[in-house]
């Protein structure tokens, strides 16, 4: 049976993946998947039918642009068989501008002080006693030394009566406060060294870790000493402690309800002078007042 006048209608269907008629090249970016056609339009043809033109001048343009990512390396996964993408050549331009660096916390100084570097770890680490992979961290980790030991040794100073176990888990308790406590202070000095460091573009310097320390502890004060005057009385009553901070400010001055009959009098005087004038002469501006009842 010959089915060559079949294949031959059923290719006639379908267009070639040649393109033919391009004066001017077309230029490529394959890592932005994009084709760039410099051509001018066929006037005359545009206006024989201009969507018609459009479609087929967009299918010429997007099929030299698959002939060129065909020619790519490739590789093999569980998606299939997937091209190798160059690095984009035409610069686009950012929706958003750049992101401000974040300042360093104190445990990446120390490593670029000492020489760190930092390697990556697999999330997953085998654990021997199990026989089975867990997380390095973390609930059910493998260093979860708490409730994995069947057996732990009483150490020869402490109580032989202790429940080790529960020691154990109070320690990682306490280590789990500690970070909490050293990550928000990493956070509260990032977010003064922010400030400080907008303060110090306008300027044209950098701040310092100085700096920082001094207006966290300066804020830290002043957050005491708010609360100190929160309670009824003011914190006139409140306990002292070694080294505790004296609020500043002006004070209210009360008059004793006892005293000389001679201060009481001159005091009475000055209230009298302020309200009435001393001498007869003029408080109140009269040519002023008298303008503004005008």
């Amino acid at each position: 049976m010959d089915v060559s006048a079949i294949l031959e209608a059923h290719k006639s269907k379908f267009k070639p993946v040649s393109v033919e008629g391009k004066v001017i090249p077309v230029e490529f970016d394959l890592g932005l998947l994009a084709a760039y056609d410099q051509n001018p339009l066929d006037e005359a043809e545009l206006r024989k039918g201009k969507d018609a033109y459009l479609h087929d001048l967009a299918r010429d343009n997007t099929q030299l642009l698959l002939n060129q990512v065909f020619q790519l390396p490739t590789v093999s996964d569980d998606a299939g068989v997937l091209a190798m993408l160059p690095a984009p050549t035409t610069p686009l331009p950012r929706e958003k501008p750049l992101p401000k660096p974040k300042p360093e916390t104190r445990w990446e100084k120390f490593a670029k002080a000492k020489g760190i570097v930092k390697r990556k770890k697999e999330r997953m680490v085998f654990d021997e006693e199990s026989g089975d992979y867990k997380p390095r961290w973390g609930y059910g980790g493998a260093n979860d030394d708490g409730t994995k030991d069947w057996l732990i040794e009483v150490p020869s100073s402490a109580d032989p009566m202790e429940d080790q176990y529960a020691a154990r888990r109070e320690a990682k308790k306490e280590r789990v406060d500690k970070n909490k406590k050293r990550q928000q202070r990493n956070m509260e000095e990032a977010a003064v060294a922010t400030k400080l460091d907008a303060r110090a573009v306008k300027r044209g310097d950098r701040p310092n870790m100085d700096n920082v320390r001094a207006m966290k502890r300066r804020e830290i004060e002043n957050q005491i000493l708010v609360s100190k005057a929160a309670t009824a009385s003011a914190g006139r009553f409140d306990k002292k402690m070694d080294g505790d901070l004296k609020p500043k400010g002006i004070r209210r001055q009360f008059a004793p309800t006892i005293t000389d009959s001679g201060k009481e009098k001159s005091g009475n005087m000055d209230i009298l002078n302020r309200i009435v004038g001393k001498g007869g002469e003029d408080l109140v501006n009269v040519r002023k007042a008298i303008k503004r009842t005008k």
